[in-house]
């Protein structure tokens, strides 16, 4: 199931009412809080790679409840200077992989975090981050902890997300005032997440992005992640509201509305994981909670004939383009 013969000018108007909790800001303020009230970095040591044009650091911070989370760290070797940061969120299944896995952005002169999933390591790349915290639900990531938004895996994932770009900002070698968040799927709905829960971020770059308008992409998507939770509603059937109101708190839509960084999106109409009215929600919706008086600066980018993969390459070149020019202006 898709949503690809939609017509583009109606996704281009496509702004669905999503429910928001009423505690949603108190929640995840307290939850930010709690994580914030301990020292962000815990381990940093260089990390041999072969590679002589850059440097790599293996980088171990405290993420939700003091977790100890994983992520390669890369910059330009023997530049100096303060450079600006690009925090990358992975997609579902990955974990951070071998440090010389993806270097497009220090390769383009970017200090680069990226971000290891917590117990998501092995579906399509290895990564050393446990999630130790146990509740009831599904066997898959995206139903670990569903029946209770305190519990549930992506309360813990986005609070380290947001502890990531803390870290980026104590480490050597880094501008601090102009951080970037970048990711694609679920890397997409978690960097959403992250721009509008930190409010000084200097661009936010998101490619198909996962959780958005989740409870319409759960009717609409049988492939996973959305799949895995409409499986587990199929043998869960009384599990439903709970399982509602869990989504309601991490819906992208919502966390989309509160952010103020310029944007950069990108969607495939063909695609059948995250279809491409779930990532316009987002993106129609983009900063109109924010308190400015202007809504900030957002550009799409859209594939007609592609599926999840998106723009890929192509795609990112516009990005390289945009962000040099973001931050330059």
């Amino acid at each position: 199931m898709s949503d690809a013969a939609v017509r583009l000018d109606e996704l281009e108007r496509y702004s669905p009412t999503v429910t928001e909790p009423e505690d949603f800001d108190r929640f995840w303020g307290d939850t930010l809080a709690s994580a914030a009230a301990r020292p962000v970095l815990v381990d940093v040591r260089p990390e041999p790679t072969g590679l002589r044009v850059l440097d790599t650091w293996d980088v171990t911070f405290a993420g939700f409840d003091g977790d100890e989370v994983r992520a390669w760290f890369t910059r330009p070797a023997g530049v100096p200077e303060p450079l600006p940061a690009v925090v990358e969120f992975a997609g579902y299944g990955r974990g951070r992989g071998l440090p010389h896995e993806r270097l497009v952005w220090p390769a383009a002169g970017y200090a680069h975090l990226l971000m290891d999933n917590r117990g998501q390591s092995g579906l399509y790349a290895a990564g050393d981050t446990a999630d130790p915290h146990g509740a009831p639900g599904g066997p898959w990531p995206a139903t670990w902890g569903i029946l209770d938004p305190y519990d549930y895996h992506y309360r813990r994932l986005i609070t380290d997300a947001v502890r990531a770009v803390e870290a980026v900002r104590a480490l050597p070698g880094v501008d601090a005032n102009r951080v970037t968040v970048l990711g694609n799927s679920q890397g997409g709905g978690v960097a959403l997440a992250v721009a509008g829960l930190v409010d000084d971020l200097a661009a936010v770059l998101v490619t198909a992005p996962f959780l958005c308008d989740v409870q319409h992409a759960i009717a609409l998507s049988d492939a996973s992640p959305y799949g895995e939770i409409a499986r587990y509603l199929a043998v869960h059937r009384e599990a439903e509201d709970a399982v509602r109101r869990t989504l309601s708190y991490v819906d992208g839509v919502t966390f989309a509305r509160r952010a103020t960084a310029p944007a950069h999106f990108g969607i495939g109409l063909r695609d059948t994981v995250c279809p491409p009215s779930t990532g316009f929600a987002a993106y129609n919706q983009y900063g109109a909670a924010s308190g400015r008086p202007d809504a900030p600066r957002r550009e799409m980018h859209v594939y007609p004939f592609n599926g999840h993969e998106s723009g890929e390459a192509l795609h990112v070149r516009r990005q390289l383009r945009w962000l040099a020019a973001t931050l330059a202006g």
